[in-house]
């Protein structure tokens, strides 16, 4: 186990040890390309029901986790950064970690889970478990109070659907980031919106209240300026930051953000609809019902465009056996 990674992260346990009577803690990680969470949490005994609200010692949050978008480096040092926080708050350090439970986006192969698991081997000591997976399988963990069967869908910054039946076979769609096509996501429903902008502006497609709506959040006075500003820092999240804008625009009847829309629920429910096919999820007359956790940001609510009704509403039209589960928490039911 190193004393340091990035600086002197870890300098806060030289002035906080931690005596060999302390509490057994365990880490909880849920890591995407907006934010990353870690919660604190002692062990539980599995053969008490679990207390209700579950006892988190400590959170911390940071930006984005994902490798894909920021780099490994910089997503390991937020991963850091974050499990020490959450530590040092809990009066804590790395000695009373007993298992760390690491989901975060952009584990998309087995070569790098192993790679990440090796990079916290190098952080821990050598007896902590440790667990790591896409953020997909804790949403749907928690979604379905800790069983793996059903299907996930997030759409946040990103998207991908997720699927486990009950047998462990597991399938997945979409994914892939912005370059090989996250439609549905807000990076894509963004993307689209600033395509529109720009080809209004050539001419080259319909005017759109967009370009004054987007313009004006981002303080620009001309299209032109879009051009620099995008790719100043083409970071996924700064960029589906623009999402509400293009909500905004449908809601008033702007028929280019109304088709974005329509087009990334359309995407959304053939994500769900590839997963629920390959993996049977809907039974052989494809009535069966199945749990879909729906999770991120894009699929709540608004006022009168909601996008995660909209994509329900598709999918039940194959499958009338979809069940939605919108979870209030993320993590907490993959630590345990």
């Amino acid at each position: 186990m190193k004393r340091y990674r990035n600086g002197e992260i870890w300098d806060f346990e030289e002035q906080m040890p931690v005596s060999d009577a302390a509490r057994d803690v365990i880490l909880g990680l849920d890591g995407g390309t907006t934010s990353t969470v870690c919660i604190c949490m002692p062990i539980l005994p599995f053969s008490d029901p679990l207390p209700d609200p579950l006892p988190v010692l400590a959170r911390a949050v940071a930006g984005c986790s994902n490798h894909n978008s920021v780099g490994e480096a910089a997503a390991k040092e937020t991963l850091e950064q974050v499990m020490a926080e959450a530590l040092a708050k809990a009066g804590s350090n790395r000695s009373a970690v007993r298992a760390v439970c690491l989901a975060v986006s952009g584990v998309n192969h087995p070569s790098d889970q192993q790679r990440i698991l090796d990079w916290l081997r190098d952080i821990f000591p050598s007896d902590v478990r440790l667990y790591v997976q896409n953020d997909a399988v804790a949403a749907l963990a928690c979604g379905t109070m800790g069983k793996l069967h059903g299907c996930v869908l997030i759409a946040g910054t990103g998207t991908i659907a997720y699927g486990f039946t009950e047998d462990g076979r597991n399938a997945r769609a979409a994914g892939a980031g912005p370059t090989l096509g996250d439609w549905g996501s807000g990076y894509g429903i963004a993307a689209q919106a600033l395509t529109a902008i720009i080809r209004a502006h050539d001419g080259r497609g319909p005017h759109t209240a967009l370009t004054s709506s987007i313009l004006e959040k981002l303080g620009l006075s001309s299209p032109d300026e879009l051009i620099g500003w995008t790719y100043a820092d083409p970071s996924w999240a700064r960029i589906a930051a623009l999402v509400p804008e293009v909500v905004s625009c449908a809601e008033a009847g702007d028929e280019v953000a109304n088709k974005i829309l329509f087009d990334s629920v359309e995407e959304l429910g053939l994500s769900v609809k590839a997963v629920v096919q390959r993996l049977d999820l809907c039974g052989p007359d494809g009535k069966d019902s199945f749990p879909l956790v729906m999770v991120g940001g894009v699929l709540e609510a608004n006022k009168r465009w909601d996008i995660g009704k909209e994509v329900i509403r598709c999918i039940s039209k194959d499958y009338p056996g979809a069940v939605p589960i919108r979870p209030e928490v993320r993590i907490f039911y993959a630590v345990l």
